[in-house]
């Protein structure tokens, strides 16, 4: 097993009278493909999103590469979200205003890449997930498949080293589904990116190199924290 990337140990996150993480931990390894499994409302998505830095645990400890998260300021949660981490939502969130090429590299934009380096870099990208020839069209003029393929794209333009994906398939059918999946999964291993996958359904789960289950807010059955 390679090296523990990012680890979560007793975390808890309460909004309003409601108990979303109760004690939850983690271990994420370079590399490797974690899938993060369990019914609606079990804590999942609430535990993805304070592993990326999103949400603050109300208690509990997070490290990512030696880094206390938790003692990181908004600002630096922030750039480690625009450089190191790639997100992929359950509906994409392209932005609609923006070509395919200028979504995809808004990331590097946003982090002060020249715009003819990022477009390049995204073109890469785009070919890479099979949707080159979308590059000039707009978010609303192409399937959901196709979208998730870009927001892929984008996700991976930075290099990152983690990508979190919530729910990446949960709004397309199952043959668009094992595509968009197939794709995210072999581009991150190239790159040798972790990927943290929230998923209920099993045939997701089964691209990902180990699975966890979060009931309850606490994680369960299937994972060892080292």
């Amino acid at each position: 097993m390679s090296e523990v990337l990012l680890r979560a140990s007793q975390l808890h996150k309460t909004f309003g009278p409601t108990a979303a993480l109760r004690g939850a931990g983690v271990s994420v390894h370079t590399g490797e493909v974690l899938a993060v499994m369990g019914p609606s409302g079990s804590g999942k998505s609430t535990l993805l999103h304070c592993l990326a830095g999103i949400v603050a645990p109300d208690s509990g400890t997070i490290t990512y590469d030696g880094r206390d998260m938790v003692a990181m300021s908004d600002a630096e949660r922030s750039a480690l979200r625009r450089t190191e981490f790639g997100f992929v939502f359950q509906f994409g969130q392209l932005v609609p205003e923006l070509t395919c090429l200028e979504n995809v590299a808004l990331p590097l934009r946003l982090s002060g890449t020249k715009r003819k380096s990022a477009e390049a870099a995204a073109r890469r990208w785009l070919e890479r997930l099979e949707v080159g020839d979308l590059g000039e069209r707009r978010p609303g003029d192409i399937s959901g498949g196709q979208g998730q393929r870009v927001a892929v794209a984008r996700a991976l333009v930075t290099t990152p080293k983690v990508v979190f994906a919530d729910e990446p398939t949960g709004a397309l059918d199952s043959l668009n589904g094992e595509l968009v999946m197939g794709l995210l999964t072999d581009a991150a291993r190239e790159t040798n990116a972790a990927v943290v996958l929230v998923t209920h359904e099993p045939r997701v789960a089964a691209h990902s190199d180990r699975e966890i289950v979060v009931r309850d807010g606490v994680v369960k059955d299937r994972e060892l924290v080292a």
